[in-house]
């Protein structure tokens, strides 16, 4: 997006936007080329290791459906039987402090009509695999997403700092456990309960 003047509208010294600057100033730019590649990468390595975690654990079937099109609002579909199926989310970090998910509002729709749908956040190591799986809470996804305030607009992505209170370690779908416990990794990061959520 760009001003009348052709500028780039973009968030710039703590909220400042390129019209409030003083012409031949240069802001600070929060967004970067290099900081939303380094971004995707992680993505990528995120999803890679689940779905090698999901393959270890002898899962039938497996499919990478981001590989094939951002339309699912998904991006793994993986199934032991008709009964135990999930359509899975994956958020990927390197940050063991604190967990921040973007979610789109494709995503939170498919979220809403597809009960097999569940977010995996996935913690990747420095070596590219899973150090840590944890599931968010539906409920707390559904309560935490902004409200669309009137007909000219509507939120389209949502930035979510996911609390410890929503996160259950491991992989927690609606149809039970796709993997043994003992695979999944769940060292202690993001501060997440040891015990599972009631499901929402």
């Amino acid at each position: 997006m760009v001003t009348a003047a052709g500028r780039p509208v973009v968030e710039v010294n703590d909220g400042e936007l390129w019209d409030d600057v003083a012409v031949g100033a240069v802001p600070r730019v929060l967004w970067s080329q290099a900081a939303e590649d380094a971004k995707r990468v992680v993505g990528a390595a995120g999803e890679q290791a689940l779905l090698r975690l999901l393959r270890q654990g002898g899962v039938p079937h497996v499919r990478h459906v981001a590989a094939e099109s951002d339309a699912y609002g998904y991006d793994i579909e993986a199934a032991r039987s008709v009964s135990e199926r999930a359509h899975i989310e994956v958020k990927a970090t390197t940050d063991p402090t604190r967990l921040v998910v973007h979610l789109t509002r494709h995503e939170y729709e498919v979220m809403a009509a597809d009960a097999d749908w569940c977010l995996a956040a996935v913690l990747v190591g420095s070596d590219g695999s899973a150090a840590s799986v944890a599931t968010v809470d539906r409920g707390w996804l559904h309560s935490a997403v902004p409200t669309d305030q009137g007909r000219g607009g509507r939120w389209e992505s949502a930035r979510l700092t996911v609390p410890a209170s929503a996160l259950t370690p491991g992989l927690a779908t609606e149809a039970g456990a796709l993997l043994p416990e003992g695979l999944l990794p769940s060292a202690p990061v993001w501060a997440f309960q040891s015990s599972p959520l009631a499901s929402a």
